[in-house]
């Protein structure tokens, strides 16, 4: 018998491993933000479209991207030193999809316009937000590579709804009045 001060032992390595299938079915129920990341630099001009993003650490400004090395946009993250994360509003669906499939880059980048500021990555010219990066260190998971990225420059605009992946659907959020 357990006392209330007794924790009960687990041998994790025992523990069946969830299907890829299965672990994809229950990621959908995941919202996220939407991004288009893009790169610029000695391997090339890439992007792709990215829900895998998120806040490290404030101190200093840090967030993560996680690629796939099979896509097509690898080479290019795998080379340069800096991307740009492009956070999507609800008006960028048709940039979504084209950076999420397999058109070529240059065809991509015709979809929308693009500027340059601290780093060369570029950066959508009307998008929520973006955070310019410095890529501090790549680590290799699986499939996919998380890149740690300092920032190093970003802005934000007051567009009124932010583009939202859930349940394998586009949904758009609202930005609320402040205090509302």
């Amino acid at each position: 018998m357990m006392t209330s001060l007794q924790k009960p032992e687990y041998d994790v390595e025992a523990l069946s491993a969830v299907l890829p299938s299965a672990f994809r079915e229950a990621m959908s129920r995941l919202a996220a933000a939407v991004n288009v990341v893009t790169t610029d630099g000695p391997a090339g001009r890439a992007g792709f479209t990215a829900s895998a993003v998120c806040s490290v650490t404030d101190e200093p400004p840090t967030l993560l991207v996680c690629i796939n090395r099979r896509a097509s946009a690898y080479p290019s993250f795998a080379d340069n030193p800096a991307l740009c994360v492009n956070v999507l509003s609800a008006d960028h669906q048709q940039v979504s999809n084209t950076f999420g499939g397999k058109t070529p880059m240059a065809e991509r980048f015709a979809q929308a316009d693009w500027t340059t500021r601290e780093t060369g990555a570029p950066v959508l010219a009307n998008a929520l937000a973006h955070f310019e990066c410095r890529i501090g260190q790549r680590v290799a998971v699986g499939t996919h590579d998380v890149l740690f990225c300092e920032i190093v420059a970003m802005s934000t605009c007051d567009e009124s709804q932010c583009l939202l992946y859930f349940d394998r659907q586009y949904h758009q959020l609202p930005r609320l009045a402040p205090g509302g």
